[in-house]
């Protein structure tokens, strides 16, 4: 008897291990077994079929543990990874290491302990071993990592091997579950003390110890709720000391117990209810009733700040009535900070939140109460990861603001688009999707104009606030006329001296971190180079470095050239940092924050940050696109673009799409209550089309443009793309492989292949890149062009002199 096991490794297939009869009976599909893999390497597997064949290739190994009591995986989500895997032609284990919450994937760690009664000359060993032998006389077993730091050296390998051999030392593998509940500590009073009348000579026998008195008096205030009673909470309320209650317990007159508790609780709160809909968003939410009742997918296009998360709310609370699952998708981890609040006031401890910024615990009781169906998580909200829970009852998926990039996974592998999965998953659930946005990608927008997605629009903002008064500022011209303060022009400045004497906020667009991108010698002209790639270094003022924003390399401020000596450096171009600085001495009174990738590392950065600006702690919130992305401040009556053609004139067939999504995004965040909002966009291109369709608002004249322009050049949504990345050290051999990779797409597939490419960054941690692209008219079949390429680059791993070049597919990359 055999069961079919899935390992979290870069591996294409399955793996056969052999269960005896009692296993047989206890294992089901979606349980974790601990199996070895290797020559003594432990990993966690998952079962995804039981059957009695064996398998031809390999003899089977057994399963050396069952994990789990019952199946943490449903069939549904086995079957799910197995199209993710297909389609974005990544292998199983990847996407099986990708979905799991690390903490369910264990590995084994490497022990080594003394051998048992071997004889040896102490004298023969060299002083590494000596240290070796020393350190575990004291400790039953190392693990490799302590003893690379005993000795601090990386490679400890050859001194075990050696060492094993003359029999001194043996080496296991031991697995440890990471996982452990949250117990809290909690107190009631002894039985000997529960009656009124010993009650009394209780507090006569501690008269003279006051504090104790005062928590047990605190006690019996807290037992009036007839709730449980933590200890930390006896300790606050009481103003004692843990050493007081301490005594209590000591004295025997508390007892404690443990109970085991939810890392994340959102308390007890059933929520409220009330919800009410303009005419405009009532009609949105018929709409899409109405569609749902013939389509699987419905597109809600509501232009900035029109209320769609109240038409999302009032769609969850149908779903969840009749049972259901709701899962809500949000682009950035900054969203569920605020959406969280607005959910939980609605519908109080239904919600759960899963996303990278939870702990590995935290992450595994989401988990477990998806699983589990409970009704602390009919409503989950996450960041794309979240696509991954185990759901049994799933009935509506909403993916607010569908256009953003960050749906796409890059790196690492599966390489998938959490939209265009999420529509696959509802279908298999046989649950509806929602997409909504103000300024929907272009793919989406074609399927709901063809019929294939149902459309519903909003088209005014919620309470009649009319849309953002727009103007442009003409850099060209500001500048000739002398009229910059650094970055800033006279009529932004104006603009926000205004807005800060009325009391009001203002919102600062520039998308790019950091002081400045480039440090310049004005002498020879010298730009300093991360050193494993072709970048240059960014200058980070608050730190005085310059960093790699692509390997993390980072190196002091210089103060002189490195290649002349000249002291004569200067920054070009800037980043939110410079920003943040020109206004602390434009407005020395506002209150500046800065949102970016280096203010926001920690768990609750975001919810500091927007909590502040919410709170109207700050002023001015500087940021770069993490700002663009539906967060709702009722105070913010402007917002700045400090240059929009930065992102107008990226390599990239996007671009323009982009920029326009990003330039109305960051709009919509201004005047979202009873006044007018104002937006400033900064460019040195006023006349640039893009820019005039944001000023007009002109969506459907942006979409026509870029879909005309997609057709004559081959691109979504007329054609599929596949991106194959080729990376090495050697240069030349990674020049070799790609044109051979070409000639071979080449001469096998009747469809445009284009390149190989270098890209604008064509080394990054010393490995050298090409690209090749693969067009696929819409009506050629996308899975037989998969399998032709699939074939070739199994080839091209077959060659001796290409093998060690590694080939990256990232289809629908964009």
């Amino acid at each position: 008897m055999f069961a079919e096991v899935i390992l979290p490794l870069n591996l294409s297939r399955t793996f056969t291990y052999s269960v005896t009869a009692e296993e047989w009976d206890f294992l089901q599909k979606g349980m974790r077994v601990a199996v070895s893999f290797g020559r003594n390497k432990i990993y966690t597997g998952l079962v995804i079929d039981l059957h009695e064949n064996a398998p031809t290739l390999y003899e089977a190994k057994p399963i050396a543990h069952i994990l789990d009591e019952k199946p943490i995986v449903t069939e549904i989500q086995i079957a799910h990874w197995f199209w993710i895997a297909s389609y974005y032609m990544c292998a199983i284990g990847d996407v099986y290491r990708g979905a799991m919450p690390s903490a369910f994937l264990l590995e084994s760690e490497t022990l080594i302990s003394l051998k048992q009664e071997t004889y040896f000359e102490k004298e023969s060993l060299s002083d590494n071993e000596f240290l070796i032998y020393q350190a575990l006389l004291h400790q039953p077993s190392l693990k490799v990592a302590d003893i690379i730091a005993l000795l601090d050296r990386k490679n400890v390998f050859p001194i075990l091997r050696k060492m094993m051999e003359n029999n001194i030392v043996t080496i296991r593998e031991e697995i440890h579950e990471t996982y452990t509940p949250k117990l809290v500590k909690y107190v009631r009073l002894h039985p000997d003390y529960r009656e009124d009348a010993d009650l009394q000579g209780l507090l006569e026998m501690l008269k003279s110890a006051n504090k104790q008195k005062d928590a047990i008096l605190s006690y019996f205030q807290l037992s009036a709720e007839r709730k449980p009673i933590p200890m930390k909470r006896l300790s606050e309320i009481s103003g004692s000391s843990p050493a007081v209650i301490k005594g209590l317990l000591d004295k025997g007159i508390f007892e404690e117990y443990l109970i085991r508790e939810d890392r994340v609780d959102f308390g007890e709160d059933p929520g409220n209810d009330t919800l009410d809909l303009s005419p405009a968003q009532q009609k949105a939410l018929t709409e899409i009733s109405t569609v749902f009742r013939s389509k699987e997918v419905c597109l809600l296009q509501g232009v900035t700040s029109s209320g769609k998360t109240e038409v999302y709310l009032r769609l969850i609370e149908h779903y969840i009535k009749d049972g259901g699952q709701v899962l809500y998708l949000l682009p950035e981890i900054a969203l569920t900070t605020q959406l969280v609040g607005r959910l939980q006031k609605h519908f109080g401890n239904k919600v759960s939140v899963f996303h990278s910024k939870y702990s590995n615990n935290e992450r595994i009781e989401t988990w477990n109460r998806v699983l589990e169906s409970s009704d602390k998580a009919q409503i989950v909200i996450g960041a794309r990861s979240a696509l991954f829970l185990p759901f049994n009852q799933l009935g509506l998926i909403i993916i607010d603001e569908e256009h953003e990039q960050t749906f796409k996974q890059q790196d690492p592998a599966p390489r998938y688009h959490a939209r265009d999965a999420a529509i696959v998953l509802a279908s298999q659930h046989a649950a509806k999707v929602l997409l909504g946005s103000a300024t929907p990608s272009l793919e989406t927008n074609f399927n709901a104009q063809s019929g294939k997605y149902g459309y519903a629009e909003i088209t005014e903002r919620f309470g009649n606030v009319l849309m953002p008064e727009i103007e442009l500022v003409d850099l060209k011209d500001k500048h000739f006329r002398k009229k910059m303060t650094g970055h800033f022009s006279d009529t932004l400045t104006e603009h926000i001296a205004e807005a800060l004497s009325l009391g009001e906020q203002v919102i600062l667009f520039q998308n790019r971190r950091g002081y400045s991108p480039v440090v310049e010698c004005m002498t020879c002209g010298h730009v300093p180079q991360c050193p494993q790639c072709d970048v240059s270094l960014t200058y980070h003022k608050f730190k005085n470095q310059l960093r790699c924003h692509y390997c993390g390399h980072s190196i002091a401020m210089p103060v002189n050239c490195h290649q002349c000596g000249s002291v004569d450096l200067t920054t070009k171009g800037f980043g939110t940092e410079q920003v943040q600085q020109e206004l602390e001495v434009l407005f020395p009174e506002a209150r500046v924050s800065r949102m970016d990738q280096d203010t926001t590392r920690g768990k609750y950065s975001f919810e500091k940050l927007i909590d502040g600006f919410k709170n109207r702690e700050t002023d001015i919130l500087v940021g770069t696109q993490m700002l663009a992305k539906g967060l709702d401040f009722d105070n913010v009556s402007l917002v700045g673009i400090m240059n929009a053609d930065n992102m107008l004139y990226y390599p990239d067939f996007r671009a323009l799409e982009r920029s326009y999504q990003m330039m109305v995004q960051v709009s919509g965040r201004s005047g979202r209550s009873a006044k007018r909002g104002k937006v400033i966009i900064q460019t040195y291109n006023p006349n640039h089309n893009t820019i005039q369709q944001v000023t007009q608002n002109d969506y459907h004249g942006m979409y026509k443009e870029q879909l005309y322009e997609r057709q004559i050049y081959k691109y979504p949504p007329y054609f599929r793309l596949i991106k194959l990345t080729l990376k090495h050290r050697d240069f030349e051999k990674l020049k070799a492989g790609a044109f051979w990779l070409y000639e071979v797409l080449k001469q096998n597939l009747d469809i445009p292949v284009l390149g190989p490419e270098e890209p604008s960054i064509s080394r990054i941690r010393n490995e050298y890149i090409r690209t090749i692209m693969i067009k696929i008219p819409q009506e050629k079949a996308l899975g037989s062009t998969k399998m032709t390429l699939r074939k070739i680059l199994n080839s091209f791993e077959a060659v001796p002199q290409f093998r060690a070049i590694k080939a990256i597919v990232n289809v629908d990359f964009y």
